[in-house]
């Protein structure tokens, strides 16, 4: 069925950072683990004990869980180190329903911009609006605590 009509617009978050491109690109990569709620954003959150990112295009993103298994979490689409990853997200979820994760990093005067464009609403069918709602909000949340690693706050 084609809902053309359902046209879901992306969640866009901007970020204004006190790191250089490459270091912020890094730290949201390599150092997904320091920052990611995995206690409340994560698949059976007290099962997971960090999450990751393959660093190439093709590579997983996954947690990995207290029994040793690995949970998906989607994959890298496009890996441009260190301007720009895109993933497809499905967390928890079928393959067929993953959505997509655009991270951009830009240089901004003393540091950096990260643009965050998740899209694809479409392909969760009558869950789109419900879904793209909360994630609205989750990445606030989610991206707060990346910000305050930036900052060398406490998480």
């Amino acid at each position: 069925m084609n809902h053309s009509k359902n046209v879901f617009p992306p969640v866009e978050k901007t970020l204004h950072l006190p790191l250089s491109v490459d270091d912020a690109f890094k730290l949201f990569t390599q150092g997904l683990s320091t920052w990611w709620p995995l206690e409340t954003h994560s698949i059976g959150e007290d099962q997971a004990v960090s999450c990751h990112i393959e660093e190439h295009d093709g590579g997983r993103i996954y947690q990995a869980n207290r029994d040793g298994s690995q949970s998906p979490w989607g994959l890298v689409l496009a890996w441009e180190p260190p301007n720009r990853m895109v993933m497809s997200w499905h967390p928890g979820k079928d393959v067929n329903l993953a959505t997509q994760v655009e991270v951009r990093f830009t240089a901004e005067g003393q540091g950096s911009r990260l643009e965050l464009i998740h899209s694809g609403w479409e392909v969760l069918g009558e869950n789109a609006e419900k879904t793209r709602t909360g994630y609205n909000s989750g990445w606030d949340m989610v991206l707060g605590r990346y910000i305050s690693r930036t900052e060398n706050s406490p998480a």
